[in-house]
């Protein structure tokens, strides 16, 4: 499986896991050891989990616990008024909260593949507009944290 592969695979670990944290009270060094032992690359009551990227995991899930209180005002400015984020759903909440960790806080992610790659893991979980949310939501972060990465040049524009 390539490294690309992997982090995708990564980053739906990352979502579901921060479910099972949010829903269960663990904490991020119990749902480290949980996923990686039982989860990551295993079949579980039937679903195939891909294999992950395991230090990019690790990186995911801590840095989104570590960085929460940055990422939620983020995410909160990006939601429509009226919506905070504490309002979604606890598995939409862990996808943006996840998307923006990466916008804010991995450099080396291209922005506009970060936003593809969360809403691809939104497909996963949804068939109605959740998906188009988080791709709206997360263009919104994208374009507070990273405006150069998302401009277009003056010659492309219109």
């Amino acid at each position: 499986m390539s490294r690309l592969n992997e982090r995708s695979g990564a980053r739906l670990a990352v979502v579901q896991a921060l479910y099972d944290m949010e829903i269960s009270g663990k904490g991020v060094l119990d749902a480290l050891a949980e996923f990686e032992a039982f989860w990551i690359g295993r079949e579980v009551d039937g679903v195939e989990h891909p294999a992950a990227d395991a230090a990019f995991f690790r990186d995911l899930l801590r840095g989104v616990v570590e960085e929460q209180r940055a990422i939620d005002p983020q995410v909160d400015r990006a939601l429509a008024q009226g919506w905070p984020l504490k309002r979604l759903e606890a598995v939409l909440r862990a996808i943006l909260r996840a998307g923006a960790y990466e916008l804010m806080f991995r450099r080396d992610v291209p922005a506009r593949s970060a936003i593809s790659e969360y809403v691809d893991v939104a497909n996963s979980f949804y068939t109605g507009d959740e998906p188009g949310l988080v791709n709206a939501v997360l263009d919104k972060v994208a374009r507070e944290v990273r405006p150069s990465e998302l401009a277009l040049p003056e010659a492309r524009r219109g």
